[in-house]
């Protein structure tokens, strides 16, 4: 692993000290600009921000401007602010890494300058080859993550590598939404007495809140938000309504934008606007009312994950709109939201694969690429 940020050879040519006695680049953290793309901004600038980094799955800012960002094989790394890596931080909690399993998302506490917590979300190992999605806290210190303890582990671990959804986004009302993804098992997505494809919503405890809308009907439907979902690797709230939107993947075709409100069905895998890998139908969502339809769907997929709320001041013109990874669409997608409508803006090509989205404390757009060699990207208006 390179621990530090990589210069194209050119510019190091260019450079008369080493990288870190230049002021302008330490300050700026903005690296080489390997492109420059054509938006509804501008041109903006695609700068290599920080590279080293092994399938990055989750990015997020501390107040003082670094940011954290795990690694699929089980690391948690902090990016400074010149885009330097720190070495792997100590204290993280073992992970199971299988298919699409392993360290994923991690989330700074709102109340983070007061108690130094930051979440994890990874899977988690369990009995005879089993696994599942756990989300635990800890203490961020110098030397690491001190006291982590698991508060939440989705219910029933099972077999197979795919599916774990899962992004953490806290509430403005003080609460936890984790996704969670059906790993794979499609029927479990329709049962309240499983976490699996379930938007559940805890305390920062993780305990259920009193009010969520299936309390009574036992311990782990107590947790459940809303249920018949499929893969959600993509959530926030926005910042305007407080509403959650999460953008889910769907199976050949029939990715879904969804707002999914309380005690809600969307329909998974009952009905769907793709069809199954073999070619087999799958009734579309208005064939069934008593489900949820999506606000907007994509077909073909972009294979949505990670989402942000451009709130900052460097592009005014995408204020409110929802940044979008794109796995399969190797792109930034923006969808305009207008209260509870949605309607697809405009791509930003990355030509990469986009793992998670988050707005920096400069106004800058991160992304995070999906690679073994991976890197953090920064895009800004263009000079």
């Amino acid at each position: 692993m390179r621990s530090t940020l990589t210069l194209s050879a050119t510019l190091l040519g260019a450079l008369a000290a080493p990288v870190a006695a230049s002021p302008a680049l330490a300050q700026s953290g903005t690296g080489p600009v390997v492109k420059t793309v054509q938006t509804s901004a501008g041109p903006v600038a695609v700068s290599r921000f920080a590279d080293g980094l092994e399938r990055p799955w989750g990015i997020d800012f501390l107040p003082d401007g670094r940011a954290l960002v795990t690694e699929k094989p089980g690391r948690l790394r902090i990016v400074a602010r010149d885009g330097s890596l720190s070495a792997p931080l100590d204290g993280t909690p073992k992970v199971r890494v299988q298919g699409q399993g392993g360290m994923m998302d991690v989330a700074v506490d709102p109340q983070f300058a007061q108690n130094r917590t930051i979440y994890l979300a990874y899977a988690e190992a369990g009995d005879d080859g089993l696994s599942g999605t756990a989300l635990g806290r800890g203490t961020l210190t110098d030397r690491g993550i001190e006291n982590f303890q698991v508060i939440f582990r989705q219910s029933p671990k099972v077999d197979g590598g795919h599916h774990y959804g899962t992004r953490i986004v806290f509430s403005g009302d003080g609460h936890i939404f984790l996704t969670l993804g059906e790993r794979n098992k499609m029927s479990p997505a329709q049962d309240r007495n499983a976490t699996l494809g379930k938007v559940v919503r805890l305390n920062r405890d993780g305990s259920p809140p009193r009010d969520n809308p299936f309390a009574g009907e036992g311990k782990v439907a107590a947790a459940v938000w809303s249920y018949g979902h499929r893969n959600i690797a993509a959530a926030a709230i926005d910042p305007r309504t407080g509403s959650l939107w999460i953008a889910e993947m769907g199976p050949a075709g029939g990715d879904e934008l969804n707002r999914p409100e309380a005690g809600k069905n969307y329909g998974w895998p009952l009905v769907s606007w793709g069809n199954h890998y073999d070619g087999r139908d799958i009734p579309d969502p208005p064939t069934r009312k008593e489900f949820t339809d999506a606000v907007m769907h994509w077909t073909p997929v972009i294979s949505p994950s990670g989402m942000a709320f451009y709130q900052g001041g460097l592009f005014p013109n995408w204020q409110g709109s929802a940044l979008i990874g794109g796995l399969s669409a190797r792109a930034l997608v923006r969808v305009a939201i207008d209260g509870a409508s949605a309607k697809e803006a405009e791509r930003i090509p990355l030509d990469a694969r986009i793992r998670d989205v988050a707005q920096g404390p400069d106004g800058a757009l991160y992304v995070i690429t999906d690679a073994s060699d991976g890197a953090v990207l920064r895009l800004a208006p263009a000079k």
